[in-house]
């Protein structure tokens, strides 16, 4: 019920801020999710890598962003960012065995973060609020099928190992309900294109979805957390929530890209 209810709540509120405001408005919103998201994925860090500080490479992930909202080419912002942190690895003076994993915590967030929900949120810039919502609300559906589908048909696990929770059954349900929901938003969002090739993109978007909801539960186990934070009520914190459009909103903004959409 509380899930229900945090949704009921959220969604209206991320929906018209999308729909009724420019696009400035998507990117303050996401801005504020990003800071959310990287404030959780730093307690993580620090967990892994308690030495490290993450004040670089918070500013590094939110630099990226902002220069994807201006349109500056990725490549020149990430080769600074990149170098930035290898510098002060390098000014640390000390060839401890927490150097290369503490670069690593430093620079994934600018691509995991950064860049793909700036990528993600391009598509409202580039195409406008219905292409991005289409996406949005596929992933929605699919996490809601997979989350009620699993409990009330699930029995094999997806990945025990990293996600004991998630089913089989539940991850067909979710790429069942994409499927169906996507081409009814594809005829809203773009008119005249068919149909069919719609059904394919929820499936994989559902399926990118699943992937980045197991990777994101595979840094939280690898730390020993359950959720990345208690901010919304019955779906953990704001990683938890965004994990999927992470990494399905970069390939649908790559597809619409290259498709000449």
């Amino acid at each position: 019920m509380i899930r229900l209810v945090s949704a009921l709540v959220l969604l209206p509120i991320v929906l018209a801020i999308v729909w009724y405001l420019p696009p400035i408005g998507t990117w303050v919103l996401g801005g504020v999710v990003l800071v959310l998201a990287f404030v959780e994925y730093a307690g993580l860090a620090r967990r892994l890598s308690p030495g490290t500080s993450m004040i670089a490479p918070g500013v590094g992930t939110v630099i990226v962003y902002a220069a994807i909202g201006a349109s500056v080419p990725l490549e020149d912002v990430l080769l600074p960012v990149t170098l930035g942190v290898a510098l002060l690895a390098v000014a640390r003076g000390r060839p401890d065995d927490d150097v290369l994993r503490a670069v690593g915590v430093a620079l994934l967030p600018t691509l995991y973060l950064g860049a793909a929900l700036g990528l993600a949120l391009q598509v409202r810039t580039v195409w406008g609020a219905a292409a991005l919502l289409l996406p949005f609300l596929t992933i929605v559906a699919s996490d809601s099928a997979q989350y009620y589908g699993g409990r009330l048909l699930g029995r094999r696990p997806l990945a025990p190992a990293i996600s004991p929770k998630k089913t089989i059954e539940g991850a067909v349900a979710g790429l069942v309900v994409a499927a169906l929901v996507t081409p009814l938003l594809g005829v809203w969002a773009f008119p005249g294109r068919p149909s069919g090739l719609f059904a394919l993109l929820g499936v994989a978007l559902a399926a990118l979805g699943i992937c980045g909801d197991l990777f994101e539960s595979l840094l939280k186990r690898s730390t020993g957390v359950k959720d990345a934070s208690g901010l919304i009520p019955g779906h953990g914190g704001m990683l938890d929530r965004i994990d999927s459009l992470l990494f399905a909103g970069p390939v649908y903004y790559l597809f619409l890209k290259y498709s000449g959409w």
